[in-house]
């Protein structure tokens, strides 16, 4: 009697298919904001060096130099994009202390000019016959559509009202280093070649990530979450270092389940805290609306 094939990669296989990552898992995932849009700004300054490398000493190093400034700009671009993606991402966020992409884009206006006056300059006989007036307007209208294409830099402090600096200063640098633990996590569970764990630890960045923002929104939370922010993710991240290498080399199943497991709990309590501080803000909240109707009814006013 003829018997249906089913296997493990069948469509309709006997073994139970991988455990799907449940809906919403990656509404955190962060599209990077320097995309082919700006990646594209370096291009420019490639065959600006191949052609300046017959022009003689005086035009090859206008060439070079306008192709250094133009590179420089580029990666000015490229930062600034991130930054500005990671303050629209926050309720609360100061401005941008260096204003990348402004400077990104005078630097790309000036690095045009330079390839214009050096075009300007092989064309005239002497240095003194090379005309200014085409480099400055070329370096102008690269500015201006410079900064129209890719925007300018944030100029004012978002949501900043009532907020303590000196504390937010503190939160920014425990978040700062908690950052770098987690960075650390993704560079370390690479080696363990295994995407699934890989997601999985995405996944428990996301939620230590919205503890982060949470006490970045009210940096009053920073005592009750600092060892989340130090001590934990410090465990996990060395938890991640010694699993990924053991894992590397055995692929030993039973590390794996413990990890997820530890991957489980930190999860569970990051998410618990989160929830608490968000409870406890709404408590606050409470407090200062009875206390605010409590004296008007004092002054007489009536509420209804």
């Amino acid at each position: 009697m003829a018997k249906r094939y089913g296997g493990k990669y069948s469509p309709q296989g006997e073994s139970s298919p991988p455990d799907q990552p449940p809906r919403g898992q990656y509404d955190g995932a962060r599209v990077e904001p320097a995309g082919a849009r700006a990646n594209l700004m370096f291009l420019p300054a490639v065959p600006l060096v191949f052609l300046s490398l017959n022009d003689g000493a005086v035009g090859m190093t206008i060439g070079l130099i306008a192709a250094g400034v133009l590179t420089a700009a580029a990666f000015l671009l490229r930062e600034g994009l991130r930054a500005e993606s990671e303050y629209n991402a926050r309720r609360t966020a100061r401005r941008p202390a260096f204003p990348r992409k402004v400077f990104s884009s005078v630097l790309t206006g000036l690095g045009i000019g330079l390839a214009a006056y050096r075009t300007e300059f092989l064309d005239a006989a002497t240095v003194a016959d090379a005309s200014l007036v085409a480099p400055i307007l070329f370096g102008l209208v690269t500015t201006v559509l410079h900064s129209v294409s890719f925007g300018i830099d944030p100029m004012k402090d978002k949501g900043m009202e009532g907020i303590d600096t000196f504390q937010q200063d503190r939160v920014a640098r425990v978040v700062e280093d908690a950052e770098t633990h987690l960075s650390e996590m993704t560079d370390a569970i690479k080696r363990a070649g295994d995407r699934r764990i890989e997601a999985r630890v995405e996944r428990f960045q996301d939620t230590a990530r919205e503890l982060f923002r949470t006490v970045e929104e009210d940096p009053r939370d920073l005592a009750g979450a600092r060892k989340y922010l130090t001590v934990y993710l410090k465990g996990a991240r060395d938890a991640t270092v010694k699993f990924a290498d053991v894992y590397a080399r055995t692929r030993d199943p039973q590390a794996l389940e413990d990890y997820s497991s530890l991957l489980d709990d930190l999860e569970q309590n990051f998410a618990a805290r989160t929830r608490k501080l968000l409870l406890d803000d709404r408590s606050d909240l409470t407090v200062e609306i009875d206390v605010l109707r409590e004296r008007l009814q004092r002054e007489g006013v009536r509420l209804d």
